[in-house]
């Protein structure tokens, strides 16, 4: 994965509430940048790491939607890996409020604290709040709207740069020592000495690539103006339209649900993803999806995205 500003989803599970063979419950794993995130951890995320290749000792932050057991009951044992690992460097774990006790308690009657540092960052708001920020990559939650305090996360990557006008800075006489000066958009002096505003040398930065993780949630157009606009969007999608009155009374989304939803927050593309498994295939949600808004994927487990 090249550049400092491309991301990278692969998916390790994508079905809803019971495990089966190949058919494994949500995680994910983002790479923003430098960040390599996971995102949600149902049972059997480790094992799928390893499936994968996936270099997960690089894995520093944790973001967990909500406390059903489909979307973090793998987190204790890969803590418990860690430590079996060696791992030293810290690791950080975003997630609702009861997370660090969940975890702890299992640590406790095992007698199996790590050896590493280990940091909750609780979450309990009801608006979206910034809860990471470094190297370029912010994340905010995503209140939804499910059976127990849910958040989704928007990821956004930007390297802040500005790109150079070549010629002009060539042609103020700019000494090379000031270019990562001018990229960060600052004034600088030319070869008189005199200040050159910055907007003379340089092209605005691109725009931040986004990434939206829409856990389990009712349809929710509340939503809509934090996600405008985003690259890719994922979407819970565990029913089919047929079953509709199941996803109301569940506060769960259908296909179809998820795409309006990318339609009207003019997203380059939708994900969709934990289905549930009364469906045999995962044709239909695309289809339904598709009369929609035209450009649907479909989750399977491994699968990668880039943008």
């Amino acid at each position: 994965m090249g550049g400092n500003r491309e991301m990278k989803l692969q998916i390790l599970g994508c079905h809803a509430a019971t495990p089966r063979y190949l058919a494994y419950p949500s995680a994910q794993v983002l790479q923003a940048g430098k960040h390599m995130l996971l995102i949600d951890c149902g049972e059997g995320t480790q094992m799928q790491l390893r499936r994968f290749g996936v270099r997960f000792s690089r894995i520093e932050h944790i973001f967990i939607s909500h406390l059903h057991g489909d979307h973090f009951f793998g987190l204790p044992g890969l803590i418990s890996t860690y430590r079996l690992l060696g791992r030293e460097k810290p690791l950080y774990i975003y997630g609702p409020k009861g997370i660090k006790e969940a975890i702890t308690m299992l640590l406790k009657l095992g007698n199996s604290w790590t050896s590493y540092p280990l940091h909750f960052h609780e979450l309990s708001g009801s608006v979206s709040e910034v809860v990471f920020e470094e190297g370029g990559l912010r994340v905010q939650t995503l209140p939804l709207d499910h059976r127990i305090y849910t958040n989704g996360f928007l990821f956004s990557l930007d390297e802040g740069l500005y790109k150079m006008r070549i010629e002009e800075v060539r042609k103020h006489g700019i000494d090379k020592a000031y270019y990562r000066k001018i990229k960060q958009g600052k004034d600088v002096p030319d070869s008189q000495g005199n200040l050159v505003p910055n907007e003379l040398l340089t092209l605005p930065p691109p725009d931040p690539k986004t990434y939206a993780y829409c856990s389990d949630t009712a349809f929710m157009p509340a939503l809509i103006p934090l996600i405008k606009g985003v690259d890719t969007l994922y979407h819970e999608a565990t029913f089919q339209e047929k079953d509709a009155d199941l996803a109301a009374s569940t506060k769960h989304s259908t296909a179809k649900e998820a795409a309006r939803m990318a339609l009207e927050a003019g997203a380059g593309q939708l994900i969709l993803g934990h289905f549930s498994t009364r469906y045999k295939d995962t044709s239909g949600f695309q289809e339904e999806a598709l009369a929609v808004f035209p450009k649907v994927e479909v989750a399977h487990d491994g699968r990668i995205f880039e943008w």
